[in-house]
């Protein structure tokens, strides 16, 4: 029993990709009735289709049937012109063809990778006639019949099996992100005293940009909901912005820090900076449990107030001379991280004011949804 709980709970916490499974699962299965249903002649490309054009979010599956539909049109618009208007006999005929039809849409799907599906549906039209002895033009609309049920059937499980916003998931994308910037930037700032552990960093700073290209990503996906009215919420741009310079700044502080400050300098500024360290830190990680949660914005206040000491002690290093008589190198390095954590600070604002934003966002969707209950009872 324990065993199948830990299990059951495993696969709850992988709702989104339970969820695509279903989708997924439920599109080919419909797809492949209707396509039977009207007498299509290859029902296995209506299945295909729809399999393609169901993806993690509404978002994703639209791009994938716009492009996909594009795509297949072309190709069988392309690929049954060629077929009509080129006589040819034998299969060195046919050979020809297929090198007329595939080069100049390879070259284009090179260049415009969402058309991909064009040199696939021009080559079927081309080559299934032969295959079947059916008529050219009859194959280029069996071919575009085909794939637009599974793309339609596809479209319509997304938005109504299970459905999945991408404005949903780019919370939880930006809370992965927040919690690996507080991550790096502990370590960075660690080692100003004692070292750090570069191994350590790049696996975080790795993870950092193969989340920070997931999550542009998915805010591409997110604005096309919202383009098409499919979901609220607020702009993804300012929220992406944010969280991008905030990891110039990480990236920054990391080159301020590549070996420990002076020993004497150490002293004076451990406290001030643990109390960054922590102040940003505990900051970064509310912020990360609000996007997840949709709870309101974290208190920023001690994050002043931590800096403000850092400025300080910052300041009597300089008036009592500490940095003279260090090498130049060590200076430019001293005087960058005050520049990069002052940056960071202006960030970390920012990052207060969008999370209150996305937080307000999440509030008002229960309270529209009891005004218009009540307004319907």
């Amino acid at each position: 029993m324990a065993l199948a709980r830990q299990l059951f709970d495993r696969i709850l916490s992988r709702r989104t990709q339970l969820g695509l499974a279903v989708r997924v699962t439920v599109a080919a299965t419909a797809a492949y009735a209707l396509a039977t249903a009207l007498h299509l002649l290859l029902p296995l490309w209506a299945v295909l289709t729809s399999i393609i054009v169901t993806q993690m979010s509404v978002g994703r599956s639209l791009k994938a049937t716009r492009d996909y539909m594009l795509g297949t049109i072309g190709g069988a618009i392309y690929g049954g012109a060629i077929a009509i208007l080129i006589p040819y006999s034998g299969e060195l005929g046919l050979l020809g063809l297929l090198v007329l039809a595939v080069a100049p849409l390879a070259f284009v799907a090179a260049i415009y990778p969402n058309l991909s599906s064009a040199t696939v549906t021009a080559v079927i039209v081309l080559v299934l006639p032969s295959m079947h002895h059916a008529d050219p033009m009859a194959s280029a609309i069996d071919r575009v019949s085909e794939v637009s049920v599974g793309a339609i059937t596809g479209l319509l499980v997304s938005f109504l099996v299970l459905p999945s916003r991408a404005v949903l998931q780019i919370r939880a994308s930006a809370a992965k992100l927040l919690e690996l910037i507080a991550a790096a930037f502990t370590e960075l700032l660690a080692g100003l005293t004692r070292g750090r552990d570069n191994d350590a960093l790049h696996r975080i700073q790795d993870g950092i940009g193969t989340a920070m290209v997931g999550m542009n990503t998915i805010g591409a996906e997110a604005e096309r909901e919202r383009a098409a009215r499919l979901s609220g919420g607020p702009d993804t741009g300012p929220l992406l912005r944010t969280i991008l310079r905030l990891r110039h700044d990480v990236v920054m502080i990391g080159r301020a820090t590549v070996v420990p400050l002076p020993i004497d300098v150490q002293v004076r500024l451990a406290a001030p900076l643990a109390e960054v360290s922590a102040a940003i830190v505990r900051f970064l990680k509310s912020a990360a449990e609000a996007m997840r949660e949709g709870a309101g914005a974290p208190p920023i206040h001690p994050v002043h107030v931590a800096l403000q000491h850092y400025a300080e002690a910052v300041a009597a290093v300089r008036q009592d001379g500490l940095i003279r008589g260090h090498p130049a190198d060590t200076a430019e390095r001293f005087f960058a991280l005050g520049f990069s954590l002052e940056q960071m600070h202006q960030n970390l604002c920012d990052l207060d004011r969008v999370v209150g934003e996305w937080s307000e966002a999440m509030a008002d969707k229960p309270a529209r949804s009891g005004v218009s209950s009540d307004v319907s009872s």
